[in-house]
């Protein structure tokens, strides 16, 4: 069978009898006769060339291939009334979220934002990593909801963004407890020749720390670079070099003891942004990802 010769007017009805069970009540609550009803079911089930019911007692019972229908039915026909929120400016039942964030950022950050929405029951969440041309062309598209990022993009008329600031934190040099809790880091004059893992090049991060370091004139011994901020973390705590990372990265091992802060510079700083299109169709659950809070319910 073709997609063409589906008919959804068919399969609206088929949804709303499996959901009720019962005929004579779907039928008054469709507002058509039940002769009617049972005609448009049979209608589909001979398109389809299968059972989609058997009856038992006074009820209709789903055959496996009506709970296989069932299933695409309830994906079909929710998605059309988050659909139908979204254009009216509101939500209904279940809605997603999709969201991109940049493989440079902390999964740990990530995860502290998003925490509000874990326990919310009408919310599904698509999580993507990715580049960030990558992913804001998946935004334009309306693929993505919103990208968290921690650079800014530059204004562009033929590709309007809203870029919204959602603060930032300290940068940190990090190291094992073992062989740093009695000392400390002056700064950037103790950085020269320092065994040190750093943010890839690509970071906004490492173009901070390199600015830092030449202007004053020190130069570490770099034994790492590294983009993924997971990767980072476990060089951080496995190499006994000090990393430079925000302290959300490491926040179980410096909570732990097992890495301590060895030294802080108020030059360096990781922002973090929320990066959306212009369009007027925000969810509740997106502005409360933008704005931080919890949803009441």
């Amino acid at each position: 069978m073709k997609l063409e010769q589906l008919n959804f007017h068919h399969l609206f009805y088929f949804w709303h009898v499996a959901k009720v069970g019962h005929l004579t009540q779907a039928a008054q609550e469709l507002h058509t006769s039940q002769s009617a009803l049972s005609a448009q079911i049979r209608q589909l089930e001979d398109r389809i060339g299968e059972v989609l019911f058997t009856r038992e007692a006074r009820r209709l019972v789903l055959t496996d291939t009506g709970q296989l229908v069932l299933s695409y039915a309830e994906e079909i026909f929710g998605l059309s009334r988050e659909m139908l929120g979204r254009l009216q400016g509101r939500s209904e039942g279940v809605t997603r979220l999709r969201i991109g964030s940049v493989a440079t950022l902390s999964r740990n950050y990530q995860e502290n934002r998003i925490r509000p929405l874990l326990t919310d029951p009408t919310v599904v969440l698509t999580l993507e990593s990715g580049l960030l041309d990558g992913l804001l062309t998946r935004l334009i598209q309306h693929q993505l909801d919103v990208v968290l990022a921690n650079e800014t993009v530059p204004s562009d008329v033929n590709r309007p963004l809203h870029c919204h600031f959602l603060g930032s934190q300290a940068i940190s040099f990090v190291g094992p407890a073992h062989l740093w809790e009695p000392l400390s880091l002056r700064v950037p004059d103790d950085l020269d020749s320092l065994d040190i893992a750093l943010p890839g090049p690509r970071s906004a991060i490492r173009a901070q720390f390199d600015a830092l370091c030449a202007s004053s004139n020190v130069t570490p011994r770099v034994r790492a670079e590294v983009d993924d901020m997971a990767m980072l973390r476990l060089i951080a705590r496995d190499s006994g070099w000090v990393t430079v990372l925000p302290e959300v990265v490491v926040q179980d091992e410096l909570q732990s003891g097992s890495l301590v802060r060895v030294g802080q510079s108020d030059l360096l700083q990781e922002r973090f942004y929320a990066i959306t299109t212009p369009h007027r169709h925000h969810t509740e659950v997106l502005e409360q990802l933008l704005s931080g809070t919890q949803r009441p319910r």
